[in-house]
């Protein structure tokens, strides 16, 4: 059950945005206006800080990602092995797609 408050937020818009929020609450089933405004509010407002909290923090943040991007440091003996192992499964699937291939072409 929502909380009930007396905050108000009092904001001007022109007749047409009103009349166009009004025909959305409408056939959105809200009870009125006002629910159908904080809900869209609401949504909108989390959805941002969301997206927000999922970027980079600050001005730190931005330029150790952006110095790793420019000067990448060199690959460590784990990575080297992790391409190579790459390599050898990427290369056995080939091998065993152009054997598939070659026998399908047979029937």
């Amino acid at each position: 059950m929502a909380k009930q408050v007396n905050d108000r937020i009092d904001v001007r818009i022109s007749t047409e945005q009103k009349e166009l929020f009004r025909r959305a609450s409408v056939i959105s089933g809200f009870k009125n206006l006002t629910e159908f405004i904080v809900h869209c509010v609401s949504k909108e407002s989390k959805a941002l800080l969301m997206e927000e909290s999922q970027m980079l923090k600050n001005e730190e943040d931005k330029r150790i990602f952006f110095n790793a991007l420019l000067n990448p440091p060199s690959p460590n003996a784990r990575l080297k092995q992790a391409r190579l192992n790459h390599l050898k499964v990427k290369g056995e699937q080939e091998n065993e797609d152009l054997q598939t291939e070659h026998f399908s072409q047979k029937e």
